[in-house]
């Protein structure tokens, strides 16, 4: 690899544009009985016990019902549901379940209404569905809130031979400021994969992950609904050179010396701040500035997650 990228940089460097598409992780016996007539038993108990409604019982004591799951029918009305649920609740209050997750696809809004008049309150909604919540336990409530953050990462991809980074400029920002080329982490896609992904999109170099540098962390975020942002800056290491960006994202890209932007009014106040950071990793070492990743085992998921620490030395390692 470290061959093929020599002989790369032998080559001399092209800039170009392209114009490229956006993209930019808890009683009305009679309505029960109608409602029977239409769906079958099987499909209202499929999951758990005998009652009106059914879902899956989580590990604290919550019960998650989908409503495009369990067979209700398309037109079923608000207070047809309303009695449904009711009996429902009674049922969950009775086996002891603290909480009820009710996931409404947006076909079935109406249902929402219904819910309401029970006590059911919005958690979160995603584009084709919302999901309410109920507490049924003792106090208050424990339930945990809705995601309340958005994850951003750019890509400082560094050239160690010539002590270049490359930077772009935003083409639709009030200032024309260098900064490294990033974007929003898709659900699912882990910091180092974004870094990677958003470089190439902006400027059509090609990187790898070395590691984290540093996170940001800013609350009542205006681009991101009046939430909170996480802001992640990881250091590549390039794989080619030849800059082809993005003009429909960006204004100009190059690579810069890193002393360079350092010092330039053009640019922002954390890019300027990095890019001393990877200055003295340059010359100090980048272990003395990594946030180096591995992969661990989760104990009760079975899954697997990234944990991201300064390296340490061989005798600590387990």
């Amino acid at each position: 690899m470290a061959a093929c990228a020599f002989a790369l940089k032998l080559l001399p460097l092209v800039v170009t544009g392209r114009f490229c598409s956006s993209r930019a992780s808890y009683p009305a016996r009679s309505a029960v009985r109608a409602f029977s007539r239409t769906v079958t038993r099987s499909q209202l108990h499929r999951v758990e016990g005998t009652g009106a409604l059914t879902g899956k019982v989580d590990r604290f004591g919550g019960v998650t019902v989908n409503l495009a799951d369990i067979g209700l029918p398309a037109d079923i009305s608000e207070s047809s549901f309303s009695r449904l649920l009711q009996d429902s609740l009674a049922r969950w209050k009775t086996e002891g379940k603290v909480a009820v997750w009710l996931q409404v696809p947006i076909s079935l809004s109406r249902c929402v209404a219904a819910a309401s008049t029970h006590g059911f309150t919005f958690h979160h909604a995603k584009h084709d569905h919302a999901v309410l919540a109920l507490w049924l336990g003792e106090g208050e409530s424990r339930l945990p809130g809705s995601a309340t953050h958005q994850i951003g990462v750019a890509g400082a991809v560094v050239d160690e031979s010539n002590g270049k980074v490359l930077v772009v400029q935003d083409r639709n920002k009030t200032k024309n400021a260098w900064k490294f080329p990033g974007g929003l982490s898709d659900p699912g896609e882990n910091i180092g994969a974004t870094a990677v992904r958003e470089v190439f999109e902006e400027t059509g170099v090609h990187a790898e992950f070395r590691s984290l540098l540093s996170i940001r962390q800013q609350h009542n975020h205006p681009g991101a609904f009046g939430m909170s942002d996480m802001y992640m800056i990881c250091r590549l290491g390039p794989l080619t050179y030849d800059i082809n960006f993005c003009t429909r994202e960006c204004l100009r890209c190059e690579w810069l010396d890193l002393a360079e932007l350092a010092k330039t009014d053009d640019t922002t106040p954390i890019t300027s701040r990095v890019a001393r950071l990877l200055l003295h990793g340059l010359e100090h070492g980048f272990n003395k500035i990594d946030l180096s990743m591995e992969e661990l085992p989760a104990v009760y998921s079975g899954r697997f997650y990234q944990l991201y620490h300064r390296q340490l030395p061989p005798t600590l390692k387990s």
